[in-house]
């Protein structure tokens, strides 16, 4: 394989127009993901999770939208910003009992809760209806996880 260097960097204005920087008025999906440790247990629960452990857990964040005139749905930053605000710092090396609302901190709890807080955020920042929470993963184990979509959480938005 042969590898090529650029002889000139494209310059928007000359190269490239603003109205062409947009391809497609299709939707798409935009993703990111993240990792933090925490603690917990279960009630009612027979089995190991009934006592005090940790996870490494692994959220997904599945955004959908529109691209705007830059070709851009939302930018993978915000994505990050979001999360971090209304998730991560908020369950990073804590105990999950104590740091979440009242329920059993299960992973099928907690992916909702994870998707309420970022659909909040969406809505609070104006970011609705150009762009949605389509889906949130979160996997307590390398193996398993919890997922809720947009219609399983009533947002019949096509």
């Amino acid at each position: 394989m042969e590898y090529e260097i650029p002889r000139k960097i494209q310059t928007l204005g000359r190269d490239i127009q603003e109205n062409e920087l947009k391809y497609h008025d299709k939707e798409v999906l935009v993703s990111k993901e993240f990792t933090f440790d925490s603690a917990h247990h279960l009630h009612c629960y027979d089995g190991k999770c009934k006592s005090l452990h940790g996870h490494t857990y692994k959220l997904q964040v599945i955004m959908r939208g529109k691209v705007d005139s830059r070709g851009i749905a939302i930018d993978f930053a915000d994505i990050k910003r979001i999360a971090k605000e209304r998730i991560i710092d908020r369950l990073d090396h804590r105990y999950l009992n104590e740091a979440l609302p009242l329920m059993n901190t299960t992973a099928e709890n907690m992916v909702v809760w994870m998707y309420e807080q970022l659909d909040t955020a969406l809505r609070e920042e104006g970011w609705l209806p150009n762009v949605r929470v389509e889906e949130v993963r979160l996997w307590e184990t390398p193996t398993s996880y919890a997922a809720v979509t947009a219609q399983m959480m009533g947002d019949d938005r096509a």
